[in-house]
């Protein structure tokens, strides 16, 4: 199963302030303000506001739109409220997100009728109301044999949905949706697949060309979710995954004085998050967003894990200089570090050579 809060941030602001219910809610900066919308109101949605919109862009679309601060504490406090709710279940649970949720029951189910996906819906039911009741929010739970089709099915009839796919309707229900509906397919390689006749689920199913020159590695995870097949186990882990902070520039920037001192000031605060839980990175990650939105992403994996600001910063510098990102003025800068590992496993820590 998957649970996706329906506008969870809007949906908390509106169950806060009665006077905001049945009104389109605009999570973000002020329309007068430099900055995006981080969610919105299914009423809001109908003037196809969405997230990571400009406020500005937003406010001309939705002229009547109530925008709100975000309230990110309140946010945080009311999902660890909805995890102590679906942990009361007989569930495995693995966290994605603040308000998302794969759930893995620890015990076979079945029905009067030995149907487990009869019973999976059931429970599914009884989760719902369980949240509706003590949360006053809705969600929408996608219920199936594997992660990506649970979540696609998540996301079919929002908000307040429930949906059961069944093995044997995953490849006719896939044939008509597009190919950006499988997770992973980005507009890069969306524009790419396209490009080459490949539009739907359905044309990536009957198609014998070869996928890898189009798309690497990805080719073969590709073909089996076109298929609706998915063998990832849940991640019970609690362990970090990654740390990472961004800063948005008032106006944008290509000035390199102040691109290095948000970049020491953010590897500083993302090494003191290192060095508080222990850990050190064997990755780090560069990401800048330009004046059109369009945002690039690049990385390096370290031979040897990094925790300190100095070293987080001088990787940072190298990914902007070796890919050239700075071509253009900067609307956005972050940097991120992943593949985290204990302190206490590092055998070596050499300065790295190029």
């Amino acid at each position: 199963m998957h649970v996706d809060m329906d506008a969870f941030f809007a949906s908390i602001e509106q169950r806060d302030q009665p006077e905001f219910r049945g009104k389109p809610v605009i999570v973000g900066s002020p329309p007068d303000q430099r900055g995006v919308v981080c969610a919105a109101s299914y009423e809001a949605r109908k003037f196809k506001v969405r997230s990571a919109m400009p406020s500005r862009t937003a406010a001309k679309l939705c002229p009547h739109g109530i925008f709100v601060r975000p309230r990110m504490d309140v946010y945080r406090a009311e999902s660890r409220l909805l995890m102590d709710i679906l942990n009361e279940f007989d569930l495995n649970v693995e966290r994605v997100s603040v308000d998302e949720a794969y759930l893995e029951p620890r015990q076979p189910l079945h029905d009067v009728n030995g149907d487990p996906m009869t019973a999976a819906s059931i429970l599914a039911a009884t989760i719902k109301k369980k949240i509706l009741v003590e949360r006053q929010l809705t969600c929408s739970i996608g219920v199936a044999s594997n992660k990506f089709m649970a979540k696609l099915g998540s996301d079919f009839q929002k908000p307040n949905g429930l949906t059961i796919i069944r093995d044997q309707e995953r490849v006719p229900l896939l044939r008509p949706l597009s190919i950006r509906a499988i997770h992973g397919v980005g507009p890069v390689t969306a524009n790419i697949l396209e490009q080459r006749g490949i539009k739907t689920i359905g044309d990536l199913q009957d198609t014998t060309m070869a996928l890898e020159p189009l798309v690497g590695s990805f080719a073969s995870t590709l073909k089996e979710r076109a298929f609706g097949r998915d063998n990832r186990e849940l991640d019970l882990s609690d362990e970090r995954k990654s740390i990472s902070a961004e800063n948005t520039f008032r106006i944008d920037t290509d000035h390199r004085p102040t691109l290095r001192a948000s970049l020491k000031e953010m590897a500083a605060d993302v090494a003191e998050t290192l060095q508080k839980h222990d850990l050190a990175a064997k990755t780090v990650q560069i990401k800048v967003r330009y004046s059109d939105f369009t945002t690039l992403t690049r990385q390096i994996r370290l031979e040897d894990a990094v925790f300190n600001s100095h070293d987080i910063y001088r990787m940072a510098c190298h990914l902007l200089a070796r890919h050239k990102l700075v071509s253009q003025p900067l609307r956005l800068i972050g940097i991120g570090v992943s593949t985290l590992l204990g302190r206490n496993e590092l055998q070596l820590n050499l300065p790295l050579k190029f």
